[in-house]
């Protein structure tokens, strides 16, 4: 069984609370940011570290050897290691970051987010890396230009507005023996559609008849109107009224409408949770485009017409992802 502190899930999430409220007065949200002093951070890695254990054992050798040579090179090596950290800080203070696109995604995929980074000043910046935490993210270098647009990616996994997390901006640029980060919100939000999830056939013509694209339907329970008696019909549809009045012998026909229009309708899923609904609907959605098929949308308290394209696309995968969440309807 592994040991744990009693209450350490706490005391960490209490942590990270303070830390959040703290960075949001110091770094607040923004779409464009320019790491200085005051958002910037450093300490040594684990290379670091270990090369400050290097240079203790050298002095500790030297010492007891009397070895003016050791000594030398002890003191070479921890001039080398003051200078560093000033050299790995000025490789990131200066860097501007500006949101230019955050993109859609369904659930259990990857949202992904386009930013211009670009630096202040003639100073080449060299190793820099951008990502969501553990994702690696994107490693460049502004060298010969002064910016580059990178593109980034996190995992998202429930539909709606996603806001993302602080994205990490470091560089252990020039030995890797110190490691200058800072945590940057550039108020990146995210709309992500349900995930897709096969629900049968498009439902072509499944829905009561409306409006102007219906199909008429022979037998049903709709009077259509009168027509001349044929042997074979049902007496039981003998027009004996119109037959007493001294007419001709008529027959009483009836159909019933069904629109041939595909509807992806909420009331055809019934019997499912809500998020199943909301997946299955949008695998239609994505089918009836792919097979150029107008469909439409109805949804408890919003109908969207039938038609096709992008942007008839993207505002029902909105209206999907935007549905509320509930427990059922």
């Amino acid at each position: 069984m592994p040991f744990s502190i009693p209450g350490s899930n706490s005391i960490a999430s209490r942590w990270r609370e303070l830390t959040e409220r703290w960075l949001s007065r110091r770094a607040p949200a923004s779409h464009n940011v320019t790491l200085d002093h005051s958002k910037l951070f450093i300490l040594p890695t684990r290379a670091g570290l270990a090369f400050l254990l290097i240079i203790a054992l050298l002095w500790l050798l030297g010492t007891n050897y009397e070895n003016n040579l050791v000594f030398a090179l002890t003191f070479l090596l921890v001039s080398l290691f003051a200078v560093l950290p000033v050299h790995t800080f000025a490789n990131l203070s200066g860097v501007q970051l500006q949101l230019l696109h955050a993109g859609s995604a369904f659930a259990g995929d990857y949202a992904e987010a386009q930013l211009r980074v670009g630096r202040r000043g003639g100073r080449a910046r060299e190793r820099l890396r951008v990502c969501w935490p553990p994702e690696e993210g994107a490693l460049f270098d502004l060298v010969e230009q002064n910016e580059a647009t990178v593109r980034i990616a996190m995992p998202v996994v429930r539909r709606g507005r996603v806001r993302a997390p602080r994205l990490r901006v470091e560089s252990r640029f020039p030995m890797g023996l110190f490691r200058c980060w800072s945590r940057v919100d550039l108020d990146v939000e995210f709309l992500v559609y349900p995930q897709p999830k096969s629900a049968g056939p498009l439902p072509v013509g499944a829905t009561a008849g409306e409006g102007n694209s219906e199909h008429r339907q022979r037998g049903g329970d709709d009077f259509a109107g009168l027509a001349l008696y044929r042997p074979g019909d049902s007496l039981r549809h003998v027009a004996w009224k119109q037959y007493a009045g001294g007419r001709d012998l008529y027959s009483k026909h009836y159909d019933s409408s069904t629109d041939m229009r595909l509807w992806l309708d909420w009331d055809l899923l019934a019997g499912r949770d809500v998020e199943t609904r909301l997946s299955n609907l949008c695998h239609w959605a994505l089918q009836a485009e792919r097979e150029q098929c107008a469909y439409g949308l109805r949804l408890p308290g919003s109908t969207i017409e039938p038609a096709l394209g992008p942007s008839h696309q993207q505002r029902v995968l909105t209206a999907l992802a935007l549905f509320p969440v509930q427990g059922s309807l």
